[in-house]
């Protein structure tokens, strides 16, 4: 079936063309095998092949449906002509293009309002990794959002923003400074890190109605020696990693009859002394670290563990490296040096290969292969933010998207098959755009303005059955709701 069609449906013989094969993995929105080959025009964009998809003489749907399309795994934001000059390729080329249902960007849900600045966040729900790790489903609707707060609190809340839990003070064995990271280790299990140079362990019991729960320390950690500013969790080898701006990370384990003591120097100095000697009621376990790797020459912002090896770890520094570590043996298995300070980190699992995402002072993320074999360390560099970016989640549903939260007070979703060839200013290689910027929400309705005062992000999560949720300067967590963001085949 040859029809020439113009961007807007219309007939023509006077522009070039091309011949396209339509492809998709949706069975309900499949063309009849009769109608996939197709000759276009080369001056259609997006907009224009979604027209054609949806005109009386190919799909014929009831009502529009918005469509992206791929070219060998890259969503098409240029003509047909642009791309097959850019790519080298003739017009007798057949193109094979990939259409996909449309992103929905992710819609403002909710509010939570903190009496300070809110550091980090995490979500439990039945999809999430400590909800799968623990086994025992949690059931729909009591999903939980753990924020830390630079208070010194945690907080749990349900999905309707009501507070199910706060962490005790520092006169009853909580932090004694301001909450830096904190991690559900299990349904009832919670570590967190801050300022005093601790990591904290918590059980958490909630009561028969949900409404209510004991949250209630049963661990003190001590090893590092400047703020704990990041962790990251494994629930079924209990343990921790920690960052810290003393430039170690740390490997501890969350059973107390397995770890360490901790060091007697550090118990009787620091900001957490004068808390010891006046609550003296307070019997929490204390204990140190099963090691403390020493590597980096600046504060280290992150440490993750591999989420397929656990025995493997990642740490970003703004010493500009990101470092490999067998866990095994507490020792350095390679070092990638790039342009500048990293200061979030996260792993992107399942693409053809592992990826990291580090987030960097200067305003923009850099995608990295950790395999000892890869040729090029840079795979990617995502653009866009206007300052520093500080948090970094993966999309629980894509192994191709994520979210960033920044200091220009918003959070934005990247899909790394959104990409063009960067600019000599830019460095070249491959630049990814945000696909969607997620602004943050005023208490009285409206969006604050981006760069505003006030309205920086520190901390972002994302989960398949709450949403992206973030946390920062406005003393609230936020809610943000898109079914299949970055994973347009739903």
């Amino acid at each position: 079936m040859d029809i020439m069609m113009t961007e807007s449906g219309a007939s023509s013989s006077r522009q070039g063309q091309v011949q396209v094969h339509f492809i998709t993995n949706s069975p309900d929105i499949e063309l009849p095998e009769g109608k996939r080959q197709l000759l276009v025009p080369t001056n259609v964009r997006r907009y224009g092949l979604s027209q054609i998809l949806n005109s009386e003489s190919m799909l014929d749907t009831p009502a529009p449906i918005p469509f992206d399309f791929l070219i060998n795994g890259t969503f098409l934001r240029t003509t047909l002509e642009e791309y097959l000059t850019a790519n080298g390729l003739s017009s007798e080329t057949t193109l094979n293009l990939q259409y996909v249902r449309s992103l929905i960007p992710p819609l403002y849900e909710a509010s939570f309002e903190h009496d300070d600045w809110v550091s980090c966040v995490d979500i439990l729900s039945r999809s999430s990794v400590a909800g799968i790790w623990d086994g025992n489903e949690v059931v729909s609707g009591q999903e939980r959002i753990l924020s830390g707060s630079y208070d010194g609190l945690l907080r749990f809340w349900n999905k309707s923003g009501q507070v199910i839990s706060t962490s005790v003070s520092s006169s009853a064995g909580g932090h004694t400074s301001s909450i830096k990271s904190a991690r559900f280790i299990s349904p009832t299990q919670i570590a967190s890190s801050g300022l005093d140079r601790t990591i904290r362990v918590w059980k958490y019991t909630e009561a028969e109605d949900h409404f209510s729960a004991d949250l209630k320390p049963i661990l003190e950690l001590y090893g590092h020696k400047g703020s704990i500013d990041s962790i990251d969790v494994h629930g079924p080898s209990n343990r921790i990693l920690s960052a810290s701006t003393d430039g170690a990370i740390g490997l501890w384990t969350t059973l107390k009859n397995s770890a360490p003591a901790a060091s007697a120097s550090l118990l009787t100095s620091g900001p957490t002394a004068k808390r010891r000697k006046i609550a003296t009621s307070t019997s929490t376990p204390q204990r140190g670290p099963l090691s403390m790797i020493s590597s980096h020459t600046a504060p280290v912002s992150a440490a993750i563990f591999n989420p397929l090896d656990s025995t493997v770890a990642y740490s970003a520094s703004q010493d500009h490296t990101v470092k490999t570590f067998d866990l095994t043996t507490s020792s350095l298995v390679d070092t990638r040096t790039t342009s500048h300070p990293l200061l979030a980190l996260t792993a992107l699992p399942g693409i053809s290969s592992q990826l990291l995402a580090a987030g960097t002072s200067a305003r923009h993320i850099t995608l990295l292969d950790p395999r000892i074999s890869a040729q090029t360390t840079q795979v990617m560099t995502l653009r866009g933010h206007t300052n520093k970016i500080v948090s970094i989640a993966p999309d629980p549903e894509s192994n191709y998207g994520l979210v960033s939260g920044s200091h220009d007070g918003t959070c934005r979703v990247w899909d790394l098959r959104s990409s063009r060839h960067g600019t000599k200013d830019e460095g070249g290689g491959l630049v990814g755009e945000a696909v969607y910027v997620v602004e943050r929400e005023s208490e009285k309705g409206g969006k604050r303005p981006v760069g505003g005062e006030g309205i920086k992000v520190f901390g972002v999560g994302w989960d398949k059955d709450v949403g992206i949720v973030s946390g920062g300067e406005d003393k609230m967590v936020q809610v943000n709701r898109g079914r299949g963001v970055t994973r347009p085949d739903n």
